[in-house]
């Protein structure tokens, strides 16, 4: 997760060169994984304290004013019993935090489950190539966690995906018992043989074993989950930069 993590926020500096971004995590017992209210809490702290030293100093400074920091949640779709923790660490913290939304629906997820699925053997990488994936599927189940509620923000995102494979897509929740399944055996009914699941995922939201469990009881081959792929990275940054306002400036980039 960290390694994950510390990928997402390198490409974000990437785009927003500078950028102070921080990890925490909901759950951890060791310091040097930080709990997500901790990092808070140092944040607003040590706002506090440059106010402190600069007024002290002699500097005419007023209060300082808007967000401690920005908390974007590493989900590509809705997950009502993470976000509940993630809302709950922030209110523990004490600080002036703000919560983005989560990162999808978005056409760059869709562009990185097609790339996961190409890097697969399961989808051709470019619509324009005339030579055809042996392997590819003809109907993709993207799976997600979260509830009725991410499903169907997964189906949005599937939708774009439909669009750029020219294949049906269908959502369905791993964290659901047999839904996997029973979606696999809807596209087969339609006339799709050769499945494939799509982990509409990040990657830590998900228990060891799972994904490929559930993908072996659909009878299906299973893609890789999105992980710090570049548009993760990217989707994060906008979430941040939205929340406050500002438009990024990637690196060498000419200033007006």
């Amino acid at each position: 997760m960290r390694s994950l993590a510390e990928e997402v926020i390198s490409i974000a500096r990437s785009e927003l060169p500078g950028l102070d971004a921080r990890i925490g995590y909901l759950d951890s017992a060791d310091h040097e994984y930080p709990t997500l209210d901790a990092v808070l809490a140092h944040a607003a702290a040590e706002r506090t304290a440059r106010f402190e030293q600069a007024r002290a100093a002699g500097q005419d400074v007023t209060a300082p004013d808007g967000p401690v920091a920005v908390v974007v949640p590493l989900l590509a779709g809705p997950d009502s019993a993470l976000i509940r923790r993630v809302r709950q660490a922030v209110m523990d913290s004490r600080a002036a935090a703000e919560l983005t939304d989560v990162l999808g629906p978005h056409p760059l997820l869709a562009e990185a489950l097609h790339v996961r699925l190409s890097e697969a053997g399961l989808a051709r990488a470019d619509r324009a190539r005339l030579f055809t994936v042996a392997t590819a599927a003809d109907g993709i189940i993207l799976a997600t966690v979260g509830g009725d509620e991410a499903v169907q923000a997964a189906g949005i995102t599937g939708m774009l995906l439909a669009a750029r494979l020219a294949v049906p897509v269908m959502a369905a929740a791993l964290d659901q018992e047999g839904s996997i399944a029973a979606m696999a055996d809807q596209l087969r009914g339609s006339g799709s043989m050769q499945l494939a699941v799509a982990p509409y995922l990040i990657g830590p939201e998900v228990g060891d074993g799972l994904l490929d469990a559930a993908a072996k009881e659909a009878d299906c081959l299973a893609a890789d989950p999105l992980g710090a792929y570049p548009a993760i990275g990217k989707l994060v940054l906008s979430q941040y930069a939205a929340a406050l306002g500002i438009t990024p400036q990637p690196q060498g980039s000419p200033v007006h």
